[in-house]
Order: C-alpha cells, then sequence, then structure tokens
C-alpha cells in the first residue's frame, strides 16, 4: 500500500482535499495539469482557479450557500478561511479577489511539507505505477472540464458508456413559494372537466389527483406578454467549445420561443388536457412543474431548459401565473459539465462503490458551485483518511446539515439525477408546526444544521 494519498486536480475541491488529508498527518501527491496543458475555460497557472463568477454566494444563514460556509468554517476549511481572507465587499456576499485566492491556496498548498505537487496530465488511474488504485488511495477531484482522455479512463473506471458532457437543467422551484390560487395539480387528460361534472365536483376530484404534476394555466394576455419578455431576455455568452455540444443535445426554451410566438403553446406549454382552475375551460397555454425530490419539496419547470442569465430567469419566469413570489432553488443551466453518474456510483461519502479505493470530489460528482465543490472535497478527505489508516468506521454527516444533504442527494437513487447547489429544499423538513414566514423558517433550519456540526 502506498505511504501517501492521491488527489487528481488541483482545482477548489482537490485542494481542500489536500489540505484536510496533510492536516491528518497523511503525505498527498496531488496532481494538476496546469501549467503544462490548460482547459478551455482555464488560464491562471495557480491552484484552485476561479473561473467564472468572483462570487461565493451569500453568508447569510437564512441563505443555504451562506449556511454551508458556516458549517465549513466549524470544520476548519482552507479555502473557505482564505475566501475569508482574501474578501471584497459584496455586500451580503462572500465574493474574492480571484487573483489573490488561487495565489494564496498556491502558497498554502505548495509550501505544506506534506504536500507534492505535481504538474502532468493524469491520463490512466489503474496503469499508472505510482497512481494505481490498486497500491492506493485515490481522490478525482477533476471538475466540470476534465480532458477528454482521463473522461474516456473514468467511464471505464465507472463502468458507464459515457459521461454527460453538458448540463441541460431547468429552473427548481421550492412547493411553498408556489399560488396554488392559480395553480393545481393533476396529470394530462384526467384533469379535464368531465361530461355533466358541476365546477364543485371537479374541483373536489382535483383534491385527489396524483401529486407529481403542478400546473399553471396561461390566458392569451399572459402568455403573450411572458413570450415577448422572454425573447428579449439576456441570455449567457458560451464558450465557443460549448456550443455545438449544447445544441445538438437540447434546445433552449427562449430558442425555440424565437421561432415563432405559438411554438411554445404547440410544444412544452401546450394546454391540451387541461382545464383552468380559474374558468373550468382550456387554458391558453399551461407550464407544468414535475416533482423533483421525494418529500415533495421541490418542483422543476417541464421543458424550460434555458441559457438566459440568472437575474433574467427569474424575472420572466415569475410572470409565469403562480409564480410571482416563486422562489428558485436552482436556475437552469446549458454548459459544458463533466459529471458521473453518482447516484449509482458513489455512496453518501462521495466513495466508489465498485473500488472502495477511489472517491470522487468537486463538480464532476454532480455538486454545482464554488462552496459545494469545497465540501465534497473535505467529506471526501476525511473518509479517505480513516481508509488510509484502516479505520472501518466511515464519516457520514447528518441529513440535517447541508454538507451531508448534499452527499445523500448526489448517492441517492434518482433515475432523473442532475447537478445539485445548496439550497434549503433538499434538507429534512422541520417537524411540528409549520412556520410560514420562509426567514424564520429558515433560521430555524440554520439551527437544527449548526447542532450537528
Amino acid at each position: 500500500m502506498n505511504d501517501f494519498i492521491t488527489v487528481i486536480g488541483g482545482g477548489l475541491a482537490g485542494c481542500e482535499a489536500a489540505y484536510q488529508i496533510a492536516k491528518a498527518g497523511v503525505k498527498v501527491k496531488l496532481y494538476e495539469m496546469k501549467p503544462i496543458k490548460y482547459s478551455e475555460a482555464h488560464s491562471n497557472k495557480n491552484l484552485a482557479e476561479v473561473v467564472c463568477s468572483n462570487s461565493f454566494k451569500s453568508n447569510m444563514l437564512t441563505n443555504a450557500c451562506g449556511l454551508l460556509k458556516e458549517e465549513l468554517r466549524r470544520l476548519d476549511s482552507l479555502l473557505i478561511r482564505i475566501a475569508d481572507e482574501t474578501q471584497v465587499p459584496a455586500g451580503q456576499a462572500l465574493a474574492v479577489d480571484r487573483e489573490t485566492f488561487s495565489k494564496r491556496v498556491t502558497e498554502v498548498i505548495e509550501n505544506n511539507p506534506l504536500i507534492e505537487v505535481i504538474h502532468k496530465e493524469v491520463q490512466n488511474v489503474d496503469c499508472d505505477e505510482e497512481i494505481n488504485s490498486k497500491n492506493g488511495i485515490v481522490i478525482i477531484a477533476t471538475g466540470p472540464l476534465t480532458s477528454e482522455v482521463l473522461s474516456k479512463e473514468i467511464a471505464k473506471i465507472t463502468g458507464q458508456d459515457k459521461l454527460y458532457f453538458f448540463d441541460a437543467a431547468a429552473p427548481i422551484i421550492g412547493k411553498d413559494s408556489i399560488n396554488f390560487d392559480v395553480a393545481f395539480y393533476g396529470n394530462r387528460y384526467e384533469q379535464e372537466m368531465k361530461k355533466d361534472e358541476t365546477i364543485e365536483q371537479w374541483k373536489n376530484r382535483q383534491e385527489c389527483q396524483e401529486k407529481s404534476y403542478i400546473n399553471l394555466p396561461m390566458n392569451k394576455e399572459e402568455y403573450e406578454k411572458f413570450w415577448n419578455e422572454l425573447v428579449e431576455a439576456e441570455v449567457v455568452n458560451l464558450h465557443e467549445f460549448e456550443k455545438k455540444e449544447i445544441f445538438e443535445g437540447c434546445m433552449p426554451i427562449e430558442v425555440m420561443a424565437i421561432r415563432g410566438i405559438d411554438t411554445l403553446r404547440f410544444g412544452p406549454l401546450k394546454p391540451v388536457g387541461f382545464d383552468d382552475l380559474r374558468t373550468g375551460k382550456r387554458p391558453y397555454a399551461l407550464v407544468q412543474l414535475r416533482q423533483d425530490n421525494s418529500e415533495g419539496t421541490m418542483y422543476n419547470m417541464v421543458g424550460f431548459q434555458t441559457n438566459l442569465k440568472f437575474g433574467e430567469q427569474k424575472r420572466v419566469f415569475s410572470l409565469i401565473p403562480g409564480l410571482q413570489n416563486a422562489e428558485f432553488f436552482k436556475y437552469g443551466v446549458m454548459h459544458r459539465n463533466t459529471y458521473i453518474n453518482s447516484t449509482k456510483l458513489l455512496d453518501n461519502t462521495y466513495n466508489l462503490k465498485s473500488n472502495n479505493n477511489i472517491y470522487f470530489a468537486g463538480q464532476i460528482t454532480g455538486v454545482e458551485g464554488y462552496v459545494e465543490s469545497i465540501s465534497s472535497g473535505l467529506v471526501s478527505a476525511l473518509n479517505a483518511i480513516n481508509k488510509f489508516k484502516g479505520i472501518d468506521e466511515k464519516i457520514v454527516f447528518s441529513n440535517y446539515t447541508v454538507i451531508g444533504s448534499l452527499a445523500n442527494y448526489i448517492s441517492s437513487d434518482n433515475d432523473k439525477f442532475q447537478p445539485m447547489n445548496a439550497n434549503f429544499g433538499i434538507l429534512p423538513v422541520l417537524q411540528g408546526n409549520k412556520i410560514k414566514d420562509k426567514k424564520d423558517r429558515y433560521l430555524k433550519l440554520a439551527q437544527r444544521s449548526l447542532a450537528f456540526i
């Protein structure tokens, strides 16, 4: 058995993992292909490069990502500590000076006597003489832009025919924020009024409908206002290398809308098989939300894969009747994002079920976001340390914590798995009397969470 743990990938998850392992007195070999080779989106030679926004999102405990950061602070996360030290003014958010942040992380990692940084593109995990997972423990934290060669290798290791090469996901909305004066449950055709059925009988029947779909009807005026705003909304500029992959796989709703004002009404917003609760007649258009978690607290917008900027998604999609006060747990995305089918492959310690010597960390696992990646790096490292030391007990964080809920989400059986960021929808609901005020409810969830750290 090797006398060190291997970490592949010097991003946020990989650096957090390397730090936690070294802090436990174990040697680390950290492989990073920069500056020998860069991905299409990277340009900085330092470790822990912040590629997109410099924001680590909210610091408030009433925000799930803010709560996650506080959990990580209490567990001595290196990267959150350095983010705090290199922050720039951003209101209630934690934003960093990206150059200073990456430089500082690099200095700490490279100056640690237990960490050896090796600048090399890893191409084979099982056949490389030093890395070989048969002889030692490996954490793969190569991120959403894993090189093509290593992607093929990971596909072999995981037994998957292919990885997911782009993320085309619709927004996810909190059920409690949906206006049920407009919205109603029901499946297509089963929800229409029957002949000779009164509106009262029909409404009573709707209460017994299966609750896997929520429907949002629109009249002509509501639809046309929504359509006009949708086609004029601002979109994210994609990298050239992303465009071909994404548009071959899935069409964004805004692109579909541009083809004609009625295109959506004959596609994802077709009203056939439904009656509007407000009128008892077929609506002009209809948006469907599909249940996204077993607790029924989150619903995704069917057919709403989108490349709109996040602020534009909130503005435009909130025009849909019933979503005026919608809380978006996750915005829609259309970008290159290589990740494994973690629900079939990993346990809730990010350990590969088919090879206990291999762990994964970072966005390649299906967690989405900087802080979420750091969290996965910490959890995988703590468990790799135990494995290295011959301790059979795994370190599993409570589902009441955001750290534990993320690990549980990516490892729970889900045939429609898609990347997920920190949000209160993945936490178990509070027991007892329902707290109506959202901030009060989230504060209670935060207090419960921190009691388990």
